[in-house]
């Protein structure tokens, strides 16, 4: 069933970009990792809610990103190679259409947890990774957000090929 409904969000997805004009990577990095996140994100909303501490929210994000990223390359590509040995053909992909985002995300992933530690330390939080006053709530979910938004911009900017960013 996962199968079916990963397989009719793609479609859809891919049907909606070529609607408004999106390119598959722009909707892959938009709409359907958002799609793919959501559940992730109320999961996690609900163990910070019901808990007293915000260790399994945290862990649900970091275990569920292990598991897009691990999986959801090392799987398609391991049958890709797969595929292309069996027809005696060798599998390569271009360098370079990777190494921004990666490296984007590794930067950003470090900052995000550059965050919660500043939030467990630093009194002005609160000393709590999740809650306390409203201001400091405020401000670490909008630098989390920007963190995203820039990602989506530059990811998309490199995916158009108005930036040639290789690491």
């Amino acid at each position: 069933m996962i199968g079916v409904l990963t397989a009719v969000v793609s479609d859809l997805a891919s049907i909606f970009g070529c609607l408004i004009g999106l390119s598959d990577t722009i909707t892959a990095i938009t709409f359907v990792a958002l799609g793919t996140s959501m559940p992730d994100t109320f999961a996690s909303r609900s163990a910070a809610i019901n808990e007293r501490w915000a260790d399994s929210s945290i862990g649900n994000i970091n275990g569920s990103n292990s598991v897009n990223v691990f999986l959801g390359l090392g799987v398609p590509w391991l049958l890709a190679t797969i595929y292309w040995e069996v027809k005696g053909e060798k599998f390569a992909y271009p360098t370079g259409s990777l190494s921004m985002t990666v490296t984007l995300f590794t930067v950003f992933a470090v900052i995000c947890l550059g965050l919660l530690v500043c939030r467990r330390r630093f009194q002005v939080f609160g000393k709590a990774e999740l809650g306390g006053t409203r201001t400091p709530k405020i401000v670490s979910a909008g630098i989390c957000m920007s963190l995203w938004l820039i990602y989506i911009i530059m990811s998309s900017l490199q995916a158009q090929g108005i930036i040639n960013a290789s690491f």
